[in-house]
């Protein structure tokens, strides 16, 4: 068993990597754990554990504004924010639902160097853009900052759109600032029912071009919406919207009369639209429950148009089920059990129609002799060896997790 480094402040974090340097040993970074399946399996001589690093440090939501360790779980912020009528806008997936089978609260350091977003992805954007600030220690074992508690304050370098998505390959983040947003009084979702992949992907196409304010848009076939218990063996496209009640009721008229001519339209109402869109956040019905944890999932963006299409390509000679969101520019693909976990597949269909992949699911040693994140062009891969050279020259942080030798 690897063995665990646990820091209790950011002065820690500097000496571990510090130590890490001088005895030239590699170190796997970690919150809560949430995400490790993640990514090519770690190639490192010990765990560097975050989830000591807990605590708000500051709040005030009269400035939208929130300061917090990297190690705080994301449910106590989230808690916070909700008992002042705030929240993430970028709702973060809860990725323990598809990799263990139950809920499973990473923290807003590890939600931020994913860059981890939900269905409102299409209304409010994902976390890299919300993330105002940090504090960090790099691959060199020094402490740096960048940004601060406002979007106007970022001068030089916004290194935070570059950290975000790094999974922790480039520094070792201590604390972080976010920008918070006030909740919608109300939520409702209109639905229909029936619709092929490719018709849904029109209608929700559709839907967005409105000035209803759709702040999620997603398709479910029979058989996938039958696994949250709301489809009755039909398929479902869900729209979502949000916001004040009269604004809300006013959208759902119109949004529902435009709809009509995909079909019958029906809605539903605040708590079961929650519900609903809590299972395609955190992608339930490929939950890794016995019955499915041995099959692959794929996680693709693409063109929103061109969702179905991709899909098509896929099901056309594999035996595989699809959930779209983000008005079809978001995949999720889950496949029977193979020696690349399909990989040869789902690249070739993403070649063809545009986007990118990544392997969500799969057994570590399929990961470790699969590209799990998207391949790079040469001229990419060379920047991005570049980037690690920049702020981890010797190797130290989650060395391989994303490409090898990156």
């Amino acid at each position: 068993m690897t063995d665990t480094l646990k820091p209790r402040s950011a002065k820690d974090v500097e000496d571990a990597v510090q130590w890490a340097l001088g005895e030239g040993r590699a170190l796997e970074l970690v919150g809560n754990a949430s995400k490790r399946a993640i990514g090519r399996p770690a190639q490192s001589d010990l765990t560097l554990d975050l989830s000591g690093l807990t605590g708000v440090i500051l709040y005030e939501p009269e400035e939208l504004v929130l300061s917090a360790q990297a190690g705080t779980p994301l449910n106590e912020i989230e808690a916070l924010l909700a008992a002042q009528g705030q929240h993430l806008a970028f709702e973060p997936i809860d990725y323990g639902v598809l990799l263990t089978g139950s809920t499973a609260s990473g923290t807003i350091g590890g939600t931020l160097a994913a860059n981890l977003s939900g269905p409102r992805r299409i209304a409010a954007g994902a976390a890299r853009d919300h993330f105002l600030g940090f504090e960090a220690v790099s691959g060199r074992g020094e402490t740096f900052k960048s940004g601060g508690r406002v979007v106007k304050n970022v001068t030089g370098y916004d290194l935070c759109k570059l950290v975000a998505g790094s999974w922790g390959t480039l520094a070792a983040l201590t604390t972080v600032t976010i920008k918070t947003l006030p909740r919608p009084q109300t939520q409702a979702t209109v639905l229909l029912a029936g619709l092929d992949d490719a018709t849904a992907v029109r209608a929700m196409t559709a839907a967005m071009a409105l000035s209803c304010d759709v702040s999620g848009a997603a398709h479910l076939p029979a058989a996938v919406a039958g696994r949250i218990g709301s489809g009755a063996g039909r398929a479902l496209t869900l729209l979502r919207l949000e916001g004040v009640a009269p604004s809300v009721a006013h959208r759902k008229a119109t949004l529902m009369a435009a709809m009509q001519a995909f079909g019958a339209v029906e809605t539903c109402e605040e708590d079961a639209s929650r519900d609903l869109w809590r299972a395609v956040r955190d992608v339930t019905p490929f939950a890794a429950t016995p019955e499915m944890a041995a099959r692959p999932v794929w996680r693709v963006v693409t063109v929103p148009s061109r969702g179905a299409e991709l899909a098509r390509m896929i099901t056309a000679t594999a035996e595989a089920e699809v959930l779209y969101d983000w008005a079809g520019g978001l995949v999720w693909v889950m496949l029977a059990p193979s020696d690349d976990a399909g990989a040869a597949l789902i690249r070739s269909a993403v070649s063809a129609s545009g986007g990118q992949a990544t392997l969500v699911r799969a057994p570590a040693a399929i990961r470790a002799a699969t590209d799990v994140f998207a391949p790079q062009e040469p001229a990419l891969a060379a920047l991005t060896r570049r980037v690690k050279q920049g702020f981890d020259p010797k190797g130290v942080l989650n060395p391989g997790r994303m490409w090898a030798g990156v």
